[in-house]
């Protein structure tokens, strides 16, 4: 089952995408619906307004997460190209709800840098409340799959030991278009990724290449706090992002980034400079 948030002239819904037509659940967005203990079901029985795929709008596709866990350095390959050890345990960072965006919305380069990566990610949302899981709770508590791009602003990431400012700038993270149910796509058997610039392959792996898969990060990250319904886990980026290309390269203004994973979609980007007050 696919489930997304989309924007419609009363604000936003929550809709069950099927091949070419999105049915509203009666909430208002996908956060709101993994709330209830029978969401599937909810969502199974979905029959409210009827909107055409084509013409959706899709906002992040949860909206407002109560956390965004990020994970750095968990594909082999890029940690290869960054030049650093297999780590024992996750690294992890958080980013703030409002630097998400729909899966077809402007990234906005921030006015202060010309320095913004690109670091396409599978997205794992959480479907259940879960603390100290193990690997069985941690699995079942996985709601679905969707895609994330972890777009990054290298130099302010980079102006102190912690990442999260480099991490965190608004409206400059993709997120969508939809959530796919574990179900219908197995991530833990290998899912292909890729990451374009204007239509270039910049990124390509498979999520087999995980150090830590999407249980054990749930499991990891449920001893330290609660996860709730909706909350994210960003699993990682392979290798290829532009900060370690020689030379380095980074996003312009006109450009259009596309992330796409395979049995979840794509989200498809393009990018604008930030115009501050004045400007």
């Amino acid at each position: 089952m696919k489930l997304a948030t989309i924007r419609t002239t009363d604000g936003t819904a929550c809709v069950r995408v099927d091949t070419a037509t999105a049915t509203e659940t009666g909430y208002a967005d996908l956060g709101a619906l993994l709330s209830e203990p029978g969401w599937r079901e909810i969502a199974e029985a979905a029959d409210g307004p009827v909107h055409a795929v084509a013409d959706l709008d899709y906002a992040p596709v949860v909206p407002r997460p109560g956390k965004v866990v990020c994970v750095g350095l968990n594909y082999r390959n890029h940690i290869q190209e960054m030049g650093r050890e297999i780590p024992q345990y996750p690294t992890l960072f958080t980013k703030f709800p409002e630097a998400l965006v729909g899966a077809h919305d402007d990234i906005v380069l921030p006015a202060v840098s010309d320095a913004v990566d690109w670091e396409a990610e599978l997205a794992v949302v959480i479907g259940t409340t879960v603390r100290h899981a193990d690997q069985e709770a941690a699995t079942a508590a996985i709601a679905g799959y969707s895609i994330l791009n972890d777009v990054t602003i290298r130099d302010w990431q980079y102006r102190t030991t912690q990442w999260h400012q480099g991490k965190s700038f608004e409206a400059t993270t993709p997120f969508g278009p939809v959530m796919v149910t574990p179900d219908e796509v197995d991530a833990g058997a290998g899912l292909r990724l890729a990451g374009e610039v204007d239509g270039e392959t910049v990124q390509q792996a498979d999520t087999s290449d995980l150090v830590f898969d999407a249980a054990t990060l749930v499991a990891y990250i449920s001893t330290m706090v609660t996860l709730r319904p909706g909350d994210v886990i960003a699993t990682g980026t392979p290798g290829g992002v532009g900060h370690a290309r020689t030379p380095q390269r980074y996003l312009t203004e006109g450009q259009v980034l596309t992330t796409r994973i395979e049995g979840i979609g794509e989200c498809r980007n393009a990018t604008r400079k930030e115009k501050t007050t004045g400007a």
